[in-house]
């Protein structure tokens, strides 16, 4: 199971990150994941999810703050550190210094005003600290009018809406379907509706009892079967999905379609999966790898 998914030299970069520390080494990674952010360009899902995987890879170090010491004015090294400072947060359930990082954020955005990644970053972190819905989508709109299907952001404002966090189901829903209502058939964020209806779905059987055995029936109404439909089209045709997170969204697809019983129709969305197996949603029934190996031999027999 691959964090960087599909992309080889993210994942070069992070299997650096992830080796042994030697003396001098941390200029060659900081160099390394400082190219391979600006290779990204302006592909803002792409840029995202490599800061995503690389924050991940470097929380246990000192290399972004390092890096930004060494580069203060740089968007990227100031950023980056933002991002890191937000996984710790998540791992420790709250941020050591919230102020300290929106500061980077907003020198971030200043640096390079076409960039929703801080914003991004600021999103993220007002969700840990379950903060005002007016301040939350003052960040969304800076998100919006830079990217208007950013995936991060709209995964970290469908959770933000929940009713384990800041909302209900029925805000998720409302966002579900202002989504739905104009967003492209190929677009980075076009798997929030199905997020929302595996997450629903994982809250059913979470409550155990007579609901959570009749939970598969979910998957036989209308917004579900419409929704299983739309994605077997779009997501699997002459015009897949290309963003930098499609196969986690394949993921989410094949594992829906097989609690739909629709396992035969899983066929080619396990074809364009591959090897690369995601851990959620399928660690939801058990092991990840083995979830996913027992319904792939199923619908490719």
């Amino acid at each position: 199971m691959l964090p960087e998914l599909d992309d080889v030299k993210l994942g070069q970069v992070r299997r650096q990150l992830d080796s042994p520390p030697m003396p001098g080494q941390s200029e060659i990674q900081i160099d390394q994941v400082e190219r391979v952010l600006k290779e990204a360009g302006a592909d803002w899902d792409r840029r995202a999810h490599r800061c995503a995987v690389l924050a991940e890879a470097a929380a246990h170090s000192g290399l972004a703050r390092s890096w930004r010491q060494r580069q203060p004015r740089s968007a990227d090294a100031l950023v980056f550190d933002a991002w890191v400072e937000l996984v710790r947060g998540r791992r420790r359930g709250t941020m050591e210094d919230a102020r300290a990082t929106a500061d980077h954020c907003h020198r971030a955005a200043a640096a390079k005003p076409n960039d929703p990644t801080p914003w991004v970053v600021l999103l993220a972190m007002l969700r840990l600290l379950r903060a005002d819905s007016r301040d939350v989508f003052e960040v969304w709109h800076e998100v919006t009018a830079r990217d208007a299907w950013h995936r991060e952001a709209h995964l970290q404002m469908l959770h933000y809406l929940s009713p384990e966090e800041c909302g209900s189901r029925s805000h998720q829903l409302d966002f579900v379907d202002a989504v739905r209502s104009g967003i492209p058939a190929t677009a980075p964020a076009v798997g929030v509706e199905l997020t929302s209806l595996v997450e629903e779905y994982e809250r059913i059987t979470a409550k155990g009892g007579v609901e959570a055995l009749l939970a598969r029936r979910q998957w036989s109404h209308a917004r579900a079967n419409a929704a299983l439909e739309r994605a077997l089209t779009d997501w699997t045709g002459p015009d897949r999905l290309q963003h930098a997170g499609a196969l986690a969204d394949l993921n989410l697809l094949a594992y829906a379609l097989v609690q739909a019983g629709r396992v035969r129709e899983a066929t080619r969305t396990f074809e364009l999966i591959g090897e690369t197996v995601t851990p959620w949603p399928w660690q939801l029934d058990g092991e990840p790898l083995d979830q996913f190996g027992y319904w792939r031999s199923k619908a490719m027999r």
